[in-house]
């Protein structure tokens, strides 16, 4: 079964796919470790902040519905089943 990834808006754009499957990994560091692997320097490039592994302010990654700074951060448990989305800041609309 695996844990599917959902890209959106620049992801989508920096990996060519909606979505992908991948085996399961222990947490959501090890995930993104997985997805630097499967699409280098793309994915590199949009997750991280330039030469470090921390994490851009300007990605949201949400497993389950769940935003990752309101879980475990990085450190944040997948199983079998889980649904990680990843996408840039959500902004727009009139008041």
């Amino acid at each position: 079964m695996g844990i599917t990834v959902k890209f959106f808006a620049n992801f989508r754009e920096a990996v060519g796919q909606e979505r992908v499957e991948v085996a399961a990994v222990r947490d959501v560091a090890a995930l993104l470790d997985e997805l630097v692997r499967q699409f280098g320097e793309r994915m590199v490039d949009q997750l991280y902040e330039l030469g470090s592994k921390k994490l851009r302010e300007t990605v949201n990654v949400l497993v389950n519905g769940r935003g990752i700074n309101l879980l475990s951060g990085l450190d944040t448990k997948l199983k079998d089943g889980d649904v990680v989305a990843i996408f840039p800041p959500v902004s727009g609309g009139t008041s």
